[in-house]
């Protein structure tokens, strides 16, 4: 009886321990399962990623051409504006010393009498020269 009692014990033990050995390897199956399901999601979003990073980098290129394109115009029309500033500098000077008796003149387009005699149309007309 007390070798059957053991027997009884041993046999509920190791059947105790298969019970639990197979919770826990369904356990770990099914954490398993989810590891590779988030492994393979995180797999695609890493591509998604790459794909934008790339698309990215191009467009910053693209920005960054740009930029410097519109900075050397910018520094091209700057220059020729300063020089275009010199240049008109330059013809004033020329035009004040050239007139300096003529802007103390007032001038009018005010015609104060007509020797042509022109007064209507017709007269305007017989006074065309044809050429």
């Amino acid at each position: 009886t007390n070798t059957q009692h053991n027997y009884d014990m041993l046999k509920q033990s190791l059947t105790d321990s298969v019970t639990f050995d197979s919770k826990d390897l369904e356990d770990e199956k099914t954490a398993k399962a989810a590891a590779e399901e988030a492994k393979a999601t995180a797999e695609g979003d890493l591509q998604n990623t790459v794909a934008e990073l790339m698309s990215a980098q191009k467009a910053l290129e693209t920005a960054r051409t740009s930029c410097m394109q519109a900075a050397a115009d910018h520094e091209e029309s700057m220059t020729s504006r300063g020089e275009e500033l010199k240049t008109l500098a330059e013809a004033k000077k020329i035009l004040e010393e050239t007139s300096a008796g003529a802007v103390s003149q007032t001038y009018s387009l005010l015609q104060a009498s007509s020797a042509s005699g022109v007064r209507s149309r017709a007269d305007l007309a017989r006074s065309e020269v044809l050429t």
